[in-house]
């Protein structure tokens, strides 16, 4: 089964480090956040990656052309300006009539990839997201007039599930997108959602996105305390 990593974004909120690099190459650890998200496939003996490049690809390449391992990696690039959806759908033909998987190439995440398979394979339609309760920025407080009647430090969200990536589709769906200017989270999910196409898988374990500095210097310090690391890497 082929794995397609997002990795071609602008990248904009953590410009700290994209203006010289593209956002899955950012390091946690002296590694490129893509090969930490790449190591967790390979756990699960998922080894064939279609990496879809857009803004500043040649950085990858160049990462990959001096990198030799054991891993089948196509490096394919999808157009600077393309959306999320339209970078799946130039991806299509080398996926064929076979089901894939597919994330981001920022976010990472200790899921359990097969029972994420078996679960897509359980209810037999187009795809599964995983879904994710991240740990909230603030405490939250409840309030009775002036008097705090409730204090809670940072935990998850109080707003329930988010959209965590970690996919698993089948080739039906690549119908769904129209185009380099869709976006995978709008129209084509949207869609499968309301066909009864889109099934959530729920993640209840360690999930962490990388969309600013802050998120990474988080990660940063969850690497460094070995015991704090999610245990699939």
């Amino acid at each position: 089964m082929k794995v397609i990593l997002l990795a071609g974004g602008l990248g904009t909120r953590i410009s700290e480090y994209t203006d010289t690099i593209p956002k899955p190459m950012v390091q946690i650890g002296g590694k490129p956040i893509l090969c930490h998200i790449m190591n967790l496939y390979a756990k699960y003996k998922y080894n064939n990656f279609l990496v879809a490049l857009g803004y500043k690809g040649e950085v990858i390449k160049k990462y990959f052309s001096k990198k030799s391992n054991e891993w089948n990696i196509e490096l394919i690039e999808t157009g600077e300006k393309t959306m999320t959806g339209g970078r799946v759908k130039r991806l299509q033909k080398f996926i064929g009539n076979e089901t894939c998987m597919l994330t981001y190439g920022d976010g990472i995440a200790d899921i359990d990839l097969n029972a994420l398979i078996a679960f897509h394979k359980s209810h037999g339609k187009l795809v599964t997201v995983s879904a994710v309760r991240p740990p909230a920025r603030f405490g939250a407080i409840s309030l009775d007039g002036d008097r705090v009647k409730n204090f809670k430090e940072k935990t998850h969200t109080a707003e329930g599930w988010i959209n965590g990536g970690f996919f698993v589709i089948e080739p039906d769906f690549f119908n769904y997108i129209d185009g380099d200017e869709t976006f995978l989270e709008r129209e084509p999910l949207e869609k499968a959602a309301l066909k009864g196409q889109l099934f959530a898988y729920k993640h209840k374990g360690f999930w962490q996105c990388m969309d600013t500095k802050r998120d990474r210097d988080y990660l940063e310090e969850i690497y460094m305390k070995e015991n704090k690391w999610p245990k699939s890497y």
